[in-house]
């Protein structure tokens, strides 16, 4: 194997090499990279409205175009040649001959090289193969490519090639590339359906003094002018909520957020988020509006409720299931019983025979959690609102009315991963202040990913935060879901690698 690639890499560097002799004499002729000529033609567009044409109706009524893009393929003939450029919308064939395009044209063109930008002008017509194409009457080198195009690019078995020189990917990997159209609509879709429901889109610190509005650990920066440490944010959800405080009752942020932890196929340092907070609503209000939220993106970007992930056949179209921690453990798992999931001892028995890592001094609702998530979340295909999560797991959720042990919070589950998380929201600012303190005790106990103290925000609840719902839905694993994708790698045109050597 090592000789192959040292052959390989040798085959490349030997293309460079005269690749740039072409360019050392290109440059010889004159400017090698112009920028004067103007595309008026996409090739989709082109293909949608002239596809179905008769080559006679073409002939009899000349349509010139521009066109430009990047060279694909190329076949070269006698005295006429085919070659295929890709833009953005897609490919478009070019017809290169020396009776139209000229001698000189034609020759040069038999230099180009895949990969090469091109731009050209002439007129379409329909080949004896029923393709549609361009008679060439200019061609014009616009950039020239020093290093070829990976052969067989779609096919490598390695993925961090494809994550660390994305470029190449979305040149030659048409899937790649609708992966990431679909998230761009997808995103354009989530902000349609609040701008509509009356929200409105807000921007937040991305750097925090104090991290806040989730328990995981932040990475930190310095501010040399104002001397002091900075923290990414892990959340926006504080500063959202002095918005809601603010009269702003209705926002949203499509945000970047990062934490400093592992990386997985689910985890990525820096990623995408979703949160919305609406005054007077409380969460079985947002469990609804979740479900027609995700059914009204997979239709405008889908066309459909059904969607498949990996295997799994899912229908967003039917209602999702309710269950608490407790519950959902017990549909799996029917041979614990209630007594027993409300029992410490016997929880952190089993999580021990388990070989499951859990916190000594968690409580009950922390220990349930620790269970549930190393042996029911993976079994949660069809989409699945966890509800009632314990107050000592939920330091930002209001208590329950009725059992003050447990929060009006849920997380949505689809195809055994979290989608979502939301909750009516704590606003007793007393109630708030003692939670932040438990949580500071906790982060001097040594639990990295425990939230601080944060002053301003019980003084923004000390003015009054009206009675108000709020969710987080992770952006990258709602692509991964509709676009079938299974590594969050797959759907982040850069994703965090470790450094090339």
């Amino acid at each position: 194997m090592g000789e192959q690639e040292d052959k390989s890499q040798q085959d490349t560097n030997q293309i460079i090499k005269e690749r740039r002799a072409k360019l050392a004499a290109l440059r010889q002729e004159g400017n090698v990279f112009p920028n004067d000529f103007r595309r008026n033609n996409l090739a989709s567009d082109l293909h949608k409205k002239y596809d179905e044409q008769s080559n006679d109706i073409l002939e009899a009524n000349p349509i010139t175009v521009r066109v430009a893009g990047r060279m694909m393929l190329k076949r070269v003939m006698g005295k006429a040649s085919f070659a295929t450029i890709q833009d953005l919308s897609g490919h478009i064939q070019l017809y290169i001959t020396n009776d139209i395009a000229g001698e000189s044209t034609h020759a040069k063109f038999k230099h180009y090289d895949l990969g090469d930008i091109l731009g050209a002008q002439g007129t379409l017509f329909i080949t004896k193969t029923g393709e549609l194409s361009v008679r060439v009457t200019s061609l014009h080198l616009l950039t020239k490519s020093l290093r070829p195009l990976p052969e067989k690019f779609h096919g490598l078995t390695d993925q961090e090639q494809k994550y660390r020189q994305r470029y190449l990917d979305l040149i030659t990997n048409e899937d790649t590339r609708k992966v990431f159209v679909t998230r761009s609509k997808i995103i354009q879709s989530v902000r349609d359906f609040f701008v509509t429901r009356g929200y409105l889109e807000v921007e937040t610190p991305m750097m925090h003094p104090i991290p806040g509005g989730a328990a995981a650990r932040p990475f930190v920066t310095h501010h040399n002018a104002l001397d002091m440490d900075l923290y990414l944010r892990i959340a926006p959800e504080l500063y959202l909520k002095r918005l809601v405080v603010s009269g702003m009752e209705k926002v949203f942020e499509i945000n970047r957020s990062f934490r400093n932890e592992g990386i997985s196929v689910r985890h990525n340092p820096e990623f995408t988020m979703l949160e919305f907070y609406e005054a007077y609503q409380d969460h079985t209000y947002l469990m609804d509006l979740t479900e027609t939220l995700l059914r009204d993106i997979a239709v405008k970007v889908l066309g459909t409720t059904k969607i498949s992930y990996q295997g799994h056949k899912i229908d967003l179209a039917h209602p999702f299931s309710r269950l608490s921690i407790t519950q959902a453990i017990q549909k799996f798992y029917p041979e614990y019983t209630d007594e027993q999931l409300n029992d410490r001892t016997f929880l952190i028995s089993k999580l021990q025979s388990l070989n499951i890592i859990y916190k000594p001094e968690d409580g009950i609702g922390g220990l349930q959690l620790s269970l549930f998530d190393e042996t029911t979340e993976h079994l949660l295909i069809d989409p699945i609102f966890i509800v009632d999560y314990p107050a000592d797991v939920s330091p930002l959720a209001r208590r329950n009315d009725r059992n003050p042990e447990i929060t009006d919070r849920f997380e949505l589950y689809i195809t055994g991963r979290e989608i979502a998380n939301g909750f009516s929201e704590l606003n007793d600012p007393e109630d708030q202040e003692a939670r932040f303190f438990e949580q500071a005790l906790a982060k001097e106990s040594g639990d990295t990913e425990a939230m601080h103290y944060d002053a301003d925000y019980i003084r923004a609840l000390e003015h009054g935060l009206p009675p108000t719902a709020g969710e987080g839905i992770g952006i990258d694993r709602l692509v991964m879901l509709l676009t079938d994708s299974p590594s969050i790698r797959d759907v982040i045109l850069f994703p965090q690698l470790r450094r090339e050597d």
